[in-house]
């Protein structure tokens, strides 16, 4: 089995892992949430607020104590490691996509040249750049006021989106803001939550009153987390969705998709609180996406951004210029280019799935380990009811790839 193959199957395995941690982090995090918000605080005791809840056949008596309580039980659980595991499989998937075929997903020669070991220390570098600056502001003055700081995040968000469309493809740089805002949320949670309840742990079994500081300071990077959860996961599949990452406005539908977390998030939040429904945030969520859904058909898309360089990368001049690459061109736009082109002209598309345009022969020579995937090795690629690859030019494509490649990446 050779060396892409393989690769392709640890994108799958890490994929996969990373779907399954993010489910349980996820789901944690938005049932806490709603427990927090829907507490009875109305009962004497020591206690800040209770709940009874049914799930299961089965009834649950739930307190929560502020601080914390008068002394410490004997077993205490504690919500981390799927913050952990989801993050740490986000990062090796990222190095797995976009770092190791950093010419085909990371560089887009027509915003930046960058050689791939630039464009991974860029992206490697902005990630620990943005949790510190995010730390930095939240213990400045500006966390004693939470709402003129979530405005300056929200404006630093902007500016990020677009700094990120400046240096990388519109799929990468989608990916790296969610990448970015996941990497705030982790770090919040290792650095900071879990941090200062381990204070306050220390404290009750040392006989001392814990500091309500820390729950303060937890409080602050817990609702930034709340707010922050459902942009991430916009993002992490915007990959999916050439309308938002090749639009010329990327950046901008990026920015507003944060909005839409808020109204959303500040729907739900309420609700859980019992303070009543807030349908104007349906109102402020539709109006915003339809927004978003202008932005992407504006009439000066953003094609594949490999498809229009002007310039090959080095990886793909190679497959270019093996002696076998017309035949495989024209197999390709005979039965591909219905789907992947600038123009798409098969019914009930509005652009090419995936984002990947196949139309020219720079495009098909840059997409090279795709094509082998999606039409070589499998069959995923052309549709039965769209176009039929027969077998010996499904050779044509393999061999192809393989004497560029050695079997290697």
């Amino acid at each position: 089995m050779d060396a892409t193959i393989l690769l392709h199957w640890a994108e799958f395995a890490v994929r996969w892992l990373h779907v399954i941690t993010a489910i349980a982090w996820i789901g944690s995090s938005f049932y806490f949430i709603a427990l927090d918000l829907g507490l009875n605080r109305n009962i004497p005791g020591p206690a800040d607020g209770e709940e009874w809840q049914v799930h299961g056949g089965g009834f649950y008596h739930i307190q929560k104590y502020m601080v914390a309580p008068e002394a410490m039980p004997e077993h205490l659980t504690w919500f981390k490691w799927e913050s952990y595991a989801t993050w740490l499989s986000g990062v090796a998937l990222l190095i797995l996509l976009y770092w190791v075929g950093a010419e085909l997903y990371l560089i887009d020669w027509t915003v930046m040249e960058l050689a791939p070991w630039q464009a991974i220390a860029i992206s490697a570098f902005s990630l620990v750049l943005g949790w510190v600056a995010y730390d930095l502001l939240c213990k400045s003055r500006l966390g004693d006021n939470p709402t003129l700081l979530m405005l300056l995040l929200f404006g630093i968000i902007v500016v990020l989106s677009w700094a990120y469309t400046q240096v990388f493809s519109g799929r990468a740089a989608l990916l790296h803001l969610g990448a970015l805002t996941a990497t705030i949320m982790t770090a919040n949670v290792a650095m900071i939550i879990i941090p200062n309840q381990k204070v306050v742990v220390a404290d009750l079994k040392a006989g001392r009153t814990p500091d309500p500081k820390y729950g303060k300071i937890a409080k602050l990077r817990s609702t930034h987390n709340n707010y922050l959860t459902l942009p991430v996961i916009f993002l992490m599949l915007s990959n999916h969705y050439p309308l938002a990452f090749a639009s010329d406005w990327n950046w901008l539908i990026a920015s507003l998709v944060f909005l839409m977390g808020v109204t959303i998030r500040h729907f739900f939040n309420t609700m859980h609180a019992r303070g009543g429904y807030r349908w104007w945030t349906w109102g402020a969520t539709a109006a915003i996406f339809a927004a978003i859904v202008y932005l992407s058909i504006l009439p000066l898309m953003r094609q594949d951004a490999q498809a229009e360089a002007a310039a090959l990368s080095p990886n793909a001049e190679r497959f270019a210029a093996h002696a076998s690459f017309p035949d495989v061109a024209t197999v390709v736009l005979g039965n591909c280019s219905y789907c992947h082109a600038a123009e798409v002209t098969y019914p009930g598309l509005a652009a090419a799935p995936g984002g990947v345009i196949l139309d020219t022969d720079a495009a098909i020579a840059t997409h090279a380990m795709d094509i082998y995937l999606q039409a070589g090795v499998s069959h995923a690629m052309p549709p039965g009811g769209v176009a039929e690859l027969w077998e010996e030019d499904r050779a044509l494509i393999r061999d192809w790839y393989r004497e560029v490649t050695g079997g290697a990446l």
